[in-house]
């Protein structure tokens, strides 16, 4: 089984957070978004990964010059072959797949690191494909399916009036990544676009049309990382999830002066606490300080030192600095707000 994550997205809606740091390489609950979305999909597959190969934006775009060294260390870490595609140009999410193109061979798994999710779904290696779904209240914002007899009969984008309330979450499982590819090279080749863009719902209707069977999969938690308030609540909902596993997200190394963490919590190693309380919902990245503090439901990175605050809903950057009244921030790497 491969995975292939298209993340060439820099994700401006997130900034500042976003202008040193890709989106996918967020870190939620002490980990990157994108290595807890390829985490979920392997075990949610049950199946040997052999390959995650992941699509970029370039240097110029954004992206630091370490990301791929991230990313194929995210890979072998689940033991599986890493693979790193550039696309410079953004041209619809067909296109994005297709940067890919290399590894797409086989059964794999098509996943957009923009959202995490939380599914209880056996893989059927007998279907065409399937395509993760959840119910949503606003289904005009979402491109969404109709079902018939457990099979997936329409794609629908952004539909403006109701046909379904089932989104698709931007999760696909391919039988054939062979398949996949040669609907998608036609696509190029004839150069069918649609806003101009090369659309993947576009293929999964040509696919559709030639007979091949699709499967949704639900999801019991959809969670998303597009702004500062819904990536604060993915963090919180993401704590939960692992304290209710049984998981210590809690370093040993933490120092605690007259101090208490009231979980669930992430705190990093070598993080210093004093006169302060934290949780519950909060994640602190290593190397941390913060003193006479009180801190709830925030996503505070690495290497911060917070003073005297009163943090509620909070997203605090990278080697930031804090010493203000304000509740609910949001301040990007290297920023000091005193």
């Amino acid at each position: 089984m491969k995975i292939i994550v298209p993340m060439a997205g820099i994700g401006s809606r997130l900034r500042p957070h976003t202008l040193t740091v890709p989106k996918p390489l967020t870190v939620i609950a002490g980990k990157p978004i994108v290595q807890r979305l390829v985490e979920d999909i392997a075990s949610v597959i049950d199946e040997k990964i052999d390959e995650i190969a992941f699509v970029i934006g370039s240097v110029a775009k954004g992206f630091p010059s370490d990301t791929e060294e991230k990313l194929l260390k995210i890979a072998k870490e689940l033991g599986a072959k890493g693979s790193v595609y550039i696309q410079d140009e953004a041209l619809g999410t067909a296109h994005a797949i297709y940067m890919a193109k290399e590894s797409l061979s086989g059964p794999c798994v098509v996943a957009y690191a923009d959202t995490l999710f939380k599914a209880d779904f056996t893989l059927d290696v007998n279907a065409d494909g399937a395509i993760w779904v959840s119910k949503v209240d606003n289904p005009s914002a979402f491109g969404v399916v109709k079902l018939q007899d457990g099979f997936i009969t329409d794609f629908i984008e952004k539909p403006k009036d109701f046909v379904s309330d089932l989104a698709i979450i931007g999760i696909y499982y391919f039988k054939s990544g062979e398949k996949l590819l040669q609907e998608i090279q036609y696509l190029i080749d004839n150069d069918l676009k649609e806003n101009n863009e090369y659309q993947l719902t576009n293929v999964l209707e040509s696919l559709k049309q030639q007979g091949a069977k699709f499967i949704p999969g639900t999801v019991s938690a959809w969670m998303d990382c597009g702004k500062k308030d819904p990536t604060v609540d993915t963090n919180k909902q993401t704590l939960g999830f692992e304290y209710a596993a049984g998981k210590n997200l809690v370093s040993s190394d933490v120092v605690l002066n007259n101090s208490e963490i009231i979980q669930p919590c992430y705190v990093g190693k070598n993080v210093v606490l004093t006169d302060t309380k934290i949780g519950p919902y909060v994640s602190i990245g290593e190397n941390s300080v913060v003193e006479n503090s009180t801190i709830v439901n925030s996503l505070i990175q690495t290497n911060v030192a917070i003073s005297n605050a009163n943090l509620n809903n909070a997203m605090i950057g990278n080697y930031a600095t804090y010493n203000a009244k304000y509740s609910s921030v949001s301040i990007g790497d290297f920023t000091e707000l005193t």
